[in-house]
């Protein structure tokens, strides 16, 4: 069997195995990784920064042993430290080239595991696609008109194209379970607090952003986690400790769960009958697995709700742009898009007051959420309110391209504090993605299940909310229903080795 075929056929965890016992060896699993990388590329445009000679060169120095020895893997352009590699973040301001690696990159290398180049994320990681002006259109492997979701879609255009079997991903609302979403992939976020990201950062987004990865496989995702998880001295928080190691959550019999799901829009909008079908989908695999399903509603969950972590979010972004105009020692608000010079003029005048009222909003609502549903192991909800969009489909047109060139031009970004127009805007920003920012307010763990595949041929998942520190029933859970449903023999049909 060809190096690329055991790279096609196996998971991380298998793949590691093939190390071990000496069936292939890291540098000719790196090649295949390479090589599948490079023939996928002009396909999926999913690369920032290839790391091929790095790669190669751990590659004949790994520990075999490590529990993830010569495992292909690939970090993302964004949130992240790589000594001596570019950050981008998806953007045209001039990269960002890091002395040290951050603590994440460190634990990726411990265990094993070969970066074989950073993956594409869209400015700033703001949008839901992953499409920019400084690198494209990053395309699903599935079909490659339509988008692989984002922020994190780079990363889960190169997992479900067969290039790496798991990347690094970050959420910071929906960012990880979006992609994961929309290329039938398993995506894990985490509790606030379960992984670090220092010392590059201590917290983004006021805590609302975490990193874990993209995978094939619920083993995968879960092993990932074991090898990565845990505070470090310069983290502001922790999650609590879990009970026993997430793989062996993974592989036991979740018993009998008590599940709810939640199937409105907090914003009020359409969804669509594919994604109702999924969300049936994945409570038809639950009542398989002999749980109780019932339904709920959170009415307190609305448009409020949503508003102030757009603006909390805008006055991240107007901070970050600060930050990088002091980095690169002059303005930066010519080189960023359009729509990130809108978002972060909009955060420079939200006041710190508003803010802070936003945000205690947003925790009272977090703290009425986790409590009503904490008699639930786990709440069925939407991730994407569509199958995956046509590549563009989110750019503005027609009115709406002329009301942000009017923002932009103008600078009338003040109008934004009128309630109608920030709505408005928030719609068109939101309008595919209703659901996954709850759980980046709220901290709770969250995991992408690749449960649906559409009439058109293309994967729509849902996502598992658990409850605080618990990603164990989460894995438990996503565990038997991988099972059940089989969903890891379906693949992406591009370039399938022979």
């Amino acid at each position: 069997m060809s190096a690329e075929r055991m790279l096609w056929d196996n998971d991380a965890t298998g793949l590691a195995e093939l190390v071990h016992s000496g069936d292939i060896s890291p540098q000719d699993l790196v090649d295949a990784a390479i090589a599948r990388a490079e023939a996928t590329r002009p396909d999926i445009n999913a690369i920032a920064e290839p790391l091929y000679d790095f790669a190669r060169t751990r590659a004949k120095s790994v520990d075999r042993t490590l529990p993830l020895a010569g495992v292909p893997f690939a970090l993302k352009d964004l949130g992240i430290a790589i000594k001596g590699v570019p950050t981008h973040t998806g953007s045209r301001i001039p990269a960002f080239t890091a002395d040290f690696n951050s603590v994440m990159t460190e634990r990726y290398l411990a265990a094993g595991l070969i970066p074989i180049a950073t993956s594409t994320s869209p400015e700033q990681g703001l949008r839901l696609m992953t499409e920019s002006a400084a690198f494209g259109i990053t395309r699903n492997p599935w079909n490659m008109g339509h988008t692989s979701g984002g922020s994190s879609g780079g990363a889960a255009a190169l997992v479900a194209a067969g290039v790496v079997p798991a990347a690094h991903a970050s959420d910071g609302g929906g960012s990880i379970r979006v992609p994961s979403a929309c290329t039938g992939l398993v995506g894990l976020k985490p509790s606030r607090g379960r992984v670090p990201q220092t010392p590059l950062i201590s917290e983004a987004w006021y805590g609302m952003v975490v990193d874990h990865a993209v995978s094939r496989s619920v083993r995968d995702c879960a092993l990932l986690l074991d090898l990565t998880h845990g505070s470090d001295p310069l983290a502001p928080y922790a999650a609590p400790a879990p009970k026993g190691s997430f793989a062996a959550a993974a592989a036991r019999d979740p018993g009998k769960l008590k599940l709810a799901v939640y199937r409105k829009s907090p914003l009020g909008l359409p969804i669509s009958a594919e994604t109702l079908a999924a969300l049936d989908t994945a409570i038809a695999l639950a009542r398989d697995g002999g749980h109780t399903v019932e339904e709920i509603d959170l009415p307190y969950i609305d448009r409020d709700f949503m508003a102030d972590f757009a603006k909390t979010v805008a006055s991240a972004v107007a901070g970050t742009m600060r930050g990088e105009a002091l980095r690169v020692g002059r303005p930066v608000l010519g080189d960023i898009e359009r729509a990130t010079r809108v978002i972060a003029r909009f955060g420079e005048i939200v006041s710190a007051g508003e803010i802070y009222a936003g945000l205690q909003r947003l925790n009272a609502v977090s703290r009425r959420l986790i409590t009503e549903t904490a008699q639930y192991d786990a709440v069925l909800m939407p991730i994407i309110a569509h199958p995956p969009l046509a590549c563009g489909a989110m750019d503005p047109k027609g009115a709406d391209e002329l009301i942000e060139n009017l923002l932009d031009k103008l600078r009338l970004t003040r109008l934004l504090k009128l309630k109608p127009l920030l709505g408005q805007l928030m719609d068109k920003s939101l309008w595919f993605t209703h659901w996954p920012a709850i759980q980046n307010v709220s901290g709770q763990p969250s995991i992408a299940l690749p449960v649906h595949v559409t009439d058109a041929g293309l994967p729509l998942g849902i996502q598992a909310v658990g409850r605080p520190g618990d990603e164990e029933t989460l894995l438990s859970l996503a565990g038997q229903m991988e099972k059940i449903s089989g969903w890891l023999t379906r693949r992406a049909p591009l370039k399938v080795p022979g």
